[in-house]
């Protein structure tokens, strides 16, 4: 999929957690290219620093911070200094997550789950708490929650932790977006299939059997480019999505229609 340009996002603010690599490095590598200044977050700092600077070789205002999406006072200082910087912030895209190789239930450990939730569903409640009294002094944003496939359904083939962990992202989105319609803050989530990334290559690539069923399940056959998903972050982040909130996007090939 070859994107083209056309300035969805000049002038606006944006902040994407898990931006190092993969995923959240391919969002705000688009919206620079859209016109917005980017602020990129995680934990993997090397990775981070350099993706940061590459893209500001290129003159794109993209910044980097570190930032433990489970950590309540990294949330607050970081959000704090990009309010700081330019005065407001438009956009945040909670990106940021990590995946388990499936196991039963039964099977799975409570400091595994715990690790999961933590990062998947608290990490977003976290950027939503603190972003909300920002965009609203600001007069509004857009809030983008990436949730999975697995918070929607085909549940008998999830791994139980992580489809927990994306399902509480999935109501939490359409709570935040009820009760901050009126200060023009909109919250909507995007629910991916397999994505053809470094994380799902880790998970399900591992074992040419466990990607085979999990395929089996897709309609389209095939796992999403990076792109595809891209593109329905940025409609959601971007103006074009000015009367859409509370709502879930899959962009899953047709998995959860099933």
């Amino acid at each position: 999929m070859q994107p083209t340009f056309s300035g969805r996002l000049t002038g606006q603010i944006a902040v994407v957690t898990g931006a190092a690599r993969s995923l959240g490095a391919a969002i705000a590598t688009r919206f620079l290219q859209e016109g917005a200044t980017v602020h990129l977050a995680d934990v993997a700092d090397a990775e981070g620093i350099e993706c940061a600077r590459s893209l500001a070789a290129t003159g794109a205002p993209a910044h980097y911070h570190h930032l433990d999406v489970t950590d309540e006072a990294q949330w607050q200082s970081t959000l704090g200094e990009v309010e700081a910087a330019h005065g407001r912030i438009d956009i945040l895209v909670n990106n940021a997550a990590v995946a388990v190789p499936f196991v039963p239930v039964e099977d799975r450990r409570a400091d595994e789950w715990d690790r999961v939730m933590a990062v998947n569903a608290k990490g977003v409640f976290l950027g939503c708490k603190h972003v909300i009294p920002i965009m609203r002094r600001g007069g509004g944003g857009s809030i983008v929650n990436i949730s999975s496939a697995a918070g929607l359904g085909q549940w008998q083939i999830m791994e139980g932790a992580y489809a927990a962990s994306k399902a509480a992202v999935h109501v939490l989105t359409k709570v935040v977006a009820t009760q901050q319609a009126a200060d023009g803050i909109r919250c909507n989530s995007v629910h991916p299939g397999p994505i053809d990334s470094e994380m799902a290559q880790a998970v399900l690539g591992a074992d040419p059997a466990v990607l085979s069923r999990r395929l089996s399940r897709v309609p389209m056959g095939r796992m999403a480019d990076m792109q595809e998903v891209v593109a329905a972050v940025l409609f959601l982040a971007s103006s074009e999505a000015s009367f859409i909130t509370g709502a879930e996007l899959a962009v899953d090939g047709g998995a959860v229609a099933q």
